[in-house]
């Protein structure tokens, strides 16, 4: 039941190593067409899988959590948003959740939880499926940005690379 997940997330990596790829800071932070930069779903991939790690283990948000959502789309010092250290970020905050993710008892599957401030009504496995939807969407978003972003003004596109 929770293997999806799991390869939701190997997929997201495989998918943003790919993506990202060669673009430059400039790109990364870019707003092609005003859509979110690829820095912003880095850190926000990061960030949500993190956060709904929280729920999943019945904690609410402590507020440096709280805090960073405020800053998602803050390119921040040269040295906190370079792609490698971006990356760096979502892989930690994966591996984190994996870690709890495959260590749930089956049993509690079905337990309560609530997300945020308005305490939204959920469950482990709710929280565990929206996990890999979540992650998945703003990998697609990304998807989308990085090809704009390597689009020059004459509408040439800079080849991924493989």
């Amino acid at each position: 039941m929770l293997a999806p997940t799991l390869r939701a997330f190997a997929q997201a990596r495989e998918d943003l190593a790919r993506w990202t790829s060669g673009l430059t800071d400039a790109e990364i932070w870019s707003r092609p067409h005003g859509l979110a930069p690829v820095g912003f779903h880095l850190r926000h991939i990061a960030g949500s899988v993190d956060r709904l790690t929280a729920y999943i283990r019945g904690e609410q948000l402590t507020p440096k959590q709280l805090e960073a959502i405020s800053h998602e789309l803050d390119p921040g010092p040269e040295q906190s948003s370079s792609l490698i250290e971006l990356l760096k970020e979502v892989n930690e905050a994966l591996q984190n959740s994996e870690r709890v993710i495959r260590a749930l008892d089956l049993k509690i599957l079905s337990e309560p939880r609530f997300v945020g401030r308005k305490k939204l009504p959920t469950t482990v496995i709710g929280l565990v499926v929206h996990l890999a939807e979540h992650t998945q969407r703003h990998v697609g978003e990304l998807i989308v940005t990085s090809k704009l972003a390597r689009t020059s003004k004459t509408g040439r596109t800079r080849p991924i690379p493989s």
